[in-house]
Parts: C-alpha cells; structure tokens; sequence
C-alpha cells in the first residue's frame, strides 16, 4: 500500500512535542529541578463542581434500564444544543439555532475534520503567527504544496507583526477557505467589530469559507468586543464557528466543544451548483463521528446553570489574573508585551534579539521555567515566545519572582 506521500512534507514533529520532548531531557539530566510548566495551553483548575455533579448523574442514567443511553446522535443531545443557542448566541443577539450546532468532541477535531467538506484545491489562507493545527491539517489532506524556507507554496500568509498588533488583516490575494482566531492563540489579541467586519466583508467578495475559532471567547471582558463572528452582520452567509469547552470548563480531559454551520451558507460543486455546507457537515459527521458521550454532554449542559455559569466565571477570572500577572512582571522586566487582557495567552518579544530557541533554552536553564518558542506558530513568531496563565496561582507568582530576579540582575 500506498501511505500519504503529505506526512512526509512536514516538520519531524508536531511543536508542543517538540516543547515537551526538551523538556523531558532537562528534568533527565537536572534531577531535582523544579521546571514551572508556562508552555502548553492545558488547564489547573478541577472541573466546576456543578458539572461534576450533573456527570454523576449521568453515570447512575447509564446504570439503570430505563434511563441508559447507548447511540447518541451524532451532531449532540437537544438539551445540549438548546443550551448553546440560547445563552452562547442568542443572549448576545446573534441569529444561531440549536440545529445549526453539531457538538462535538472538542474543537481541535473540529478544526481538522472541517477539510472533509472544503475541496482539496482551495487555497487556505492562515494567520503567521497562527495554531499549527490550521497548517497541518491542510498540508495532511493536500493543500500544503511545497515546503520551502518555512512557508507552503499554496497557502496565503496574513502576517502579524507589532504594526498591526499581531492581528492580521485581509490579503490582497483571493483565498477560499481563511482561518481566523480570536482571542487569538498565540498573541492574546482580540479584533474589535470593525476588524472583524473587514474579514466578512472579504470572505463575502472572495466568496470564501472563513472558519473562526473563537475557543477562548469567555476570556473576553471588554464589553466592546465581539464574542462571535455572528455578531456581524453577514457572517451567516460566510463563516463556520468553532468553539470548546476546554479551557472555560477544565474539559481538557473530558473532550467537548462544538460548531455552528449557519442553514444559509453554500459552497459551489465542481458544476457550479449552489450545496448547503449544513448538509455537508451533518453527512460528514453522521458518517465519521458517532457524537460526543452522553455524560460529559450532561457535564457541559450543567455549565449553563446560574451554579455553572458563575463557576465557570470564577475559573476564567483565575487564569485571567494569572494572566495579567504575567503581563505586568514581564514589562517590568523590559519585554514587549501582547495579549494578557481578554486572553489567557502572553505573547513576549525578546529584549536582546535571541531567537525563540534561544530564549526557551534561556529561561529552562537559567530560571527553570518552560515556554513556547513563538517561531513554532510560524516565522513572523521567530523572536518571541508564548506564555500562559493556566498554571496555579502559586507557580505563576514563583515563575515571575524567578524572572524579575533573573532580569534585574542583567
């Protein structure tokens, strides 16, 4: 048999096993060393008690005859969906019914298996600095072309840079399919509605798929700030929305999140013919996906109850904070600093010009802390690294007490 030829195109490996493979070989050669882990996106908070709750429920469902669940539907219970609409997208004035949300097991399934319904010759236009699931999964199905200097001949980069707050705008060039996040993972910025009306208005004139991943919404406290793409207006004839419960509600572990397929957004077939993606997404998955389980699925449906919601806020508001610590101690010792306010993402710019590597080799062995080198989401991070406030209260104070004592003494 025949493999796909594509896994052979790409990096060795994927960044965060990059990330976690350095770090395994310190702690082997420096036993003893306590490394705070500021890298990966992965939460510290248990899981609100609310939905703790509502799981156990769920669990005594499934050991009773006459409340047991086997198949679910594929695109997500009702009192799931019904609970998404209502208080994610119509509590904000946006137009989204239940059936147009298809739960599923977390957003990063979702990011990837979106290809399925978008032809193998779109040109995919994504943000560098950007997640690097938007460029592998592409790049696995196809899309990539060649690997040259860092950059695939086939993709449309929309750079980031300081000028433009690391929030990219649209290309001049034509793109079928644009990946967009905010608040954005790795930067931390958020676009504002006249921003995000811009890329609506050039996904309509391109008649492109913009795919908004907007995973870390509930960090966004600037009540000018859009939550949703569909807050614009036009966005229901445009853009899919992907979502996750991961790191508002602690479901790392558990796996939840969902996206919305507006009823009114076609693509075109290789006749010309208008073809509901609705359609498209619904067969895909009640074909490859046999839904999410029917006890985290209760999980998430609990974190819309008043104990739910208030809980889920307090965790939020915890990694906020953390956040915001790291902003705060990282500008005092003399970095640029992105992101830290409605995100739970810290994006710093090196003060003595090292590269990514070399300043997530410098804190490990000189503060033992563990960072994401920015150049891993794409050439315009090169210089810069990532940090996160999904640490503890306490090893977020302890790493900024090393930094500012490392720093100080330069």
């Amino acid at each position: 048999m025949r493999i796909n030829d594509n896994f052979e195109k790409m990096p060795a490996s994927y960044l965060f096993s990059t990330v976690a493979a350095k770090l395994r070989k310190f702690r082997e050669e420096n036993p003893g060393i306590d490394v705070i882990r500021m890298d990966i996106g992965d939460v510290t908070l248990p899981i609100p008690p609310a939905a703790v709750s509502a799981m156990h429920r769920a669990v005594d469902d499934m050991a009773d005859k006459s409340s047991f669940h086997g198949y679910g539907p594929e695109q997500g219970y009702d009192f799931l969906r019904n609970a998404v609409a209502e208080n994610d997208y119509q509590a904000r004035g946006a137009d989204i019914t239940a059936n147009e949300i298809f739960i599923s097991d977390g957003a990063k399934s979702d990011l990837g298996n979106l290809g399925d319904i978008y032809s193998r010759d779109s040109i995919i236009a994504v943000a560098d600095p950007g997640y690097p699931v938007y460029v592998d999964s592409n790049v696995i199905d196809g899309r990539g072309g060649e690997y040259k200097d860092g950059k695939w001949s086939r993709f449309v980069y929309i750079r980031g840079n300081e000028a433009n707050g690391f929030k990219p705008v649209p290309p001049a060039a034509h793109s079928d399919v644009i990946f967009l996040c905010s608040p954005a993972n790795p930067t931390g910025t958020v676009y504002t509605r006249p921003e995000l009306e811009a890329w609506v208005d050039y996904a309509l004139a391109n008649e492109a798929l913009l795919i908004f991943d907007s995973a870390y919404c509930a960090y966004i406290t600037d009540p000018a700030l859009p939550h949703s793409i569909y807050e614009i207006e036009g966005a229901r004839k445009c853009a899919i929305e992907v979502r996750s419960f991961s790191k508002t509600a602690g479901f790392t572990g558990l796996r939840c999140g969902y996206t919305v397929v507006p009823e009114d957004l076609f693509g075109t077939d290789e006749t010309g013919r208008d073809v509901s993606l609705h359609k498209l997404w619904l067969r895909r998955q009640t074909t490859k996906f046999n839904g999410a389980s029917y006890i985290i699925q209760r999980g998430a449906e609990a974190l819309y109850s008043p104990e739910g919601k208030s809980q889920v806020r307090e965790n939020v508001d915890y990694y906020l904070s953390n956040a915001r610590m790291i902003r705060d101690t990282m500008k005092k010792a003399g970095f640029t600093v992105f992101g830290g306010e409605n995100s739970p993402y810290v994006w710093v710019k090196s003060p003595d010009g090292e590269s990514s590597w070399d300043l997530f080799d410098k804190l490990l062995r000189e503060v033992n802390i563990s960072c994401t080198p920015g150049v891993g989401f794409g050439d315009a991070g090169e210089g810069y690294i990532r940090l996160t406030g999904f640490n503890s209260k306490e090893n977020t104070s302890e790493a900024m007490r090393r930094i500012i004592g490392f720093f100080n003494k330069k």
